[in-house]
């Protein structure tokens, strides 16, 4: 297949070289000393006791890229704006544009028009070719163009229509991503993995972007972890309250849906300690707005969704 990565940083680098690796013509579009890098020498992952060194076609934009198979939007949720500006030249009339993101994601509901204020999404991705997606994996940028994964052979990457249909498209991605070793089940409903993966990450980004510890940390003193699973129970009712049934999510290979890294740093906490712009309008916000649009009260939530944004808008890291 014909793929590009839009924006090649820890996700989308460990996807383009794994894609790479297993044949398929992968292009990437990132910037700085890590696309300079991957001109040079392609992406390198670093999986366990392997090394993978592919190839990759690396540009800082998508105009020379040309029409593709399928892109996958790794950009944060708060940077896809410019995915909007440059996508035209990737796009043809069936290329699948798949979003692979945390929290509520743009195309999730038309009332959450903080996700796409400006339209700018709506208007430069027909919903046909829209297809949501959650990936269950923890890697890092170690250095320009290298990329490590921390936890090789429990990598998940669930794909799915956003109507929930099993179309071609997306049954091809997944036998894509099977072959590349990365997880990709079928899943029934893309709203189910959405949830699923934000009951365990609304707690673990606000904890431990507030706390600056790990989640192992924030696991094992007594407080916080009360905490987390406070937060997680007030996750899932929001979900219960829209009809999305969690418990039918798929699974990462090890089973359940944790990470196995627990000393991982958060996205969220490693964007604040690097000074870069904070996903809380997906991550953080959005799941709100649907609970009260539900009626549900999550005043655990609410709390810690005030405080992160505080302590980011105090850094310069987010405006309201």
């Amino acid at each position: 297949m014909k793929l590009c990565i839009f924006g090649a940083g820890a996700v989308g680098g460990h996807l383009a070289a794994k894609l790479a690796a297993a044949g398929h013509a992968v292009s990437v579009v990132a910037r700085g000393a890590h696309l300079a890098a991957m001109e040079k020498n392609g992406v390198t992952l670093l999986h366990g006791g392997r090394t993978i060194v592919a190839p990759v076609r690396a540009a800082a934009g998508a105009a020379a890229l040309g029409v593709q198979d399928a892109v996958l939007v790794t950009l944060k949720a708060n940077l896809l704006d410019a995915f909007a500006a440059q996508c035209a030249p990737l796009l043809g009339a069936d290329t699948a544009v798949v979003f692979v993101q945390n929290g509520i994601p743009w195309w999730y509901d038309e009332r959450l028009t903080r996700l796409d204020p400006r339209r700018k999404l709506h208007d430069a991705v027909a919903k046909r070719n829209v297809l949501g997606a959650v990936a269950y994996s923890a890697n890092e940028v170690v250095a320009p163009g290298v990329i490590e994964n921390h936890v090789p052979g429990n990598n998940m990457m669930v794909i799915g229509e956003i109507d929930n249909r099993q179309t071609p498209r997306v049954r091809a991605l997944r036998a894509a991503l099977q072959a590349a070793d990365v997880s990709s089940p079928e899943v029934e409903d893309i709203r189910q993995s959405v949830w699923s993966k934000l009951a365990q990450n609304y707690g673990n980004s606000s904890v431990c972007t507030l706390t600056g510890v790990t989640v192992a940390q924030a696991r094992a003193d007594a407080g916080l972890a009360h905490l987390l699973r406070v937060a997680g129970d007030e996750v899932r009712a929001v979900a219960r309250a829209l009809a999305v049934r969690l418990e039918r999510a798929p699974q990462r290979p090890s089973g359940g849906h944790t990470a196995g890294a627990a000393v991982h740093k958060p996205s969220m906490l490693q964007d604040y300690e690097r000074g870069r712009a904070m996903e809380i309008e997906a991550q953080l916000k959005a799941p709100l707005e649907l609970a009260r649009a539900a009626r549900v009260a999550v005043p655990t939530l609410e709390a810690l969704a005030a405080l992160v944004a505080y302590k980011a808008a105090a850094k310069g890291l987010y405006v309201a």
